[in-house]
């Protein structure tokens, strides 16, 4: 028997209750004391330390901590879609889901051979999502038993397989360790954009399916409403929304509007949408695993051949959470105070992007999109460094711009996009051929205004020719017309692709 030694916040160090080591214990083992649930962090003679998700409070030196024989995992399975979760999957609408039963077809027929990742039942999420139970990583086998169409609970034994290591009984859920990205049978080059309908995005730093992207700011630019405007419009089939440790009325907010808007097909956004919600007053190590929990989502969705985004609002509050559980481990702290393996961990995340070729032949993709929140604005801090390294998209959101009204606030100066060049012979098959062109011009135009701005100030404006002025107020033109766009305006809200090149062509003839 295993007992509580001492505590420390959510950081539980654990030991034999008679001399001797830890009965049995594993590294990223799940815990469960007190009612309250944790991992297995590090291991020692004799001892382990344990991280609590939730609140300590209440537990005391000596209670028994019972091993649980697994890692973090989560329940993948149909009735997730407009669900509202916390860092560790717990249903904040009440219920687990496993009395719920749903209208399931089965797909697979005894006689089949079915391997990983193959199809055996479908059951329709939504009017826009349907879910596809598959069979799971390193199972095959031939059917030997199948369900009828019919009503069934998540956990119901839908078939059951005959494999070389005996029957094998599959439902319409399956467990998976958070951590650990689930497979997939090759990469493929991230060569479709995500169209999200906002200008600065899509035709001058477009991010595309399966990509990566960060949105640093200082507090008040825009982050958290760019993300949402992102998650409202863009072309993804799914969403999955992660707050990581941001105000509770942000989060309110995402509920709110996400609970009354409507997609362009005319369906409920919430149709789409899976919130991760993790606010800054909730534990430490909950927001810590939220990252997980929500990537590991979007790559079961994945899997069925959707294209899926994945908002994290913000990595800055995460890498906050790993601090502090850093701190009570008495781990030597980095640059700032932050663990020595932050940018492991932000690589980790990040890596787990991508556009795939699933087990079962279909397409499908994760694109991430994380906020970052330095401190000041300072882009020169550790996690906008890192992050910086880690993705492909860099939306740098400028304090002045946001300040003057200017939406999205995105500094076309500091900002970039390494995807244009994959995605530009896109852009000329489905937009035309000149779209790069137009970019590069208006790119140009207004890099070369920042260096008339700056002559203005040594010279004065008379110094300038007809032809520099011309640039100007062209420049003018391209901010106030092009990349500014009213968030809150049904027709500027969201400009489709073909109208965002008609407005450039405009401003380049």
């Amino acid at each position: 028997m295993n007992v509580i030694q001492s505590i420390n916040g959510p950081v539980l160090t654990v030991c034999a209750a008679r001399r001797g080591h830890t009965q049995g214990f594993a590294m990223a083992e799940m815990i469960r004391v007190g009612g309250l649930l944790g991992e297995v962090v590090s291991l020692r003679p004799g001892e382990a330390t344990v991280q609590i998700y939730e609140n300590t409070a209440g537990l005391k030196i000596g209670m028994t901590v019972e091993k649980l024989g697994m890692p973090m995992s989560i329940t993948l399975r149909p009735g997730l879609i407009g669900g509202i979760f916390d860092g560790i999957f717990r249903d904040l609408r009440g219920g687990d889901g496993a009395e719920a039963e749903f209208s399931t077809v089965v797909t697979a027929s005894v006689g089949d051979f079915l391997e990983a990742g193959d199809v055996f039942a479908l059951v329709e999420e939504t009017p826009a999502i349907t879910y596809q139970a598959t069979v799971p990583s390193g199972v095959k086998g031939k059917v030997v038993q199948a369900a009828q169409n019919g009503a069934y609970t998540a956990f119901f034994k839908i078939i059951r397989l005959e494999t070389d290591k005996g029957e094998v009984e599959l439902s319409l859920s399956q467990k998976w360790a958070i951590r650990v990205p689930r497979p997939v049978r090759r990469r493929l080059s991230a060569s479709v954009p995500l169209i999200t309908g906002q200008r600065v995005i899509d035709s001058l730093f477009p991010v595309a399916k399966g990509g990566t992207c960060a949105i640093p700011g200082g507090f008040g630019t825009g982050k958290t409403m760019t993300q949402h405007q992102i998650a409202k419009h863009c072309d993804a089939d799914i969403i999955i929304y992660i707050g990581c440790g941001e105000r509770g009325n942000e989060m309110t907010e995402v509920l709110e509007d996400f609970a009354k808007l409507r997609d362009k097909k005319g369906l409920p956004l919430s149709s789409r949408t899976v919130l991760i919600a993790n606010t800054s007053d909730m534990p430490v190590a909950a927001r810590e695993a939220g990252i997980y929990t929500g990537i590991t989502l979007a790559e079961c969705y994945r899997d069925m051949g959707y294209h899926v985004a994945v908002m994290a609002d913000s990595t800055s509050r995460w890498a906050e959470a790993l601090r502090e559980l850093s701190s009570r481990l008495e781990e030597i702290p980095a640059e700032e105070g932050y663990p020595a393996y932050l940018a492991t961990r932000l690589s980790a995340f990040y890596s787990r992007a991508g556009y795939v070729e699933n087990l079962n032949g279909t397409n499908g993709s994760v694109t991430i999109i994380g906020a970052v929140s330095p401190q000041g604005g300072d882009f020169a801090e550790p996690v906008t460094l890192h992050t910086k390294r880690f993705t492909g998209c860099f939306w740098a959101l400028d304090r002045q711009l946001a300040y003057a009204r200017h939406f999205p606030a995105i500094n076309p100066l500091q900002s970039y996009s390494n995807f244009t060049t994959s995605l530009d012979a896109w852009y000329a098959k489905n937009v035309d051929t000149r779209f790069a062109e137009y970019r590069e011009k208006i790119l140009a135009t207004l890099i070369e205004e920042s260096v008339l701005l700056e002559t203005i100030k040594i010279t004065g404006e008379e110094a300038l020719s007809p032809a520099d002025h011309e640039t100007l107020a062209l420049a003018k033109k391209i901010r106030k017309t092009f990349t500014a766009q009213n968030a809150y305006d049904p027709t500027d809200t969201y400009t489709p692709l073909p109208i965002q090149f008609e407005m450039m062509k405009s401003l380049c003839s």
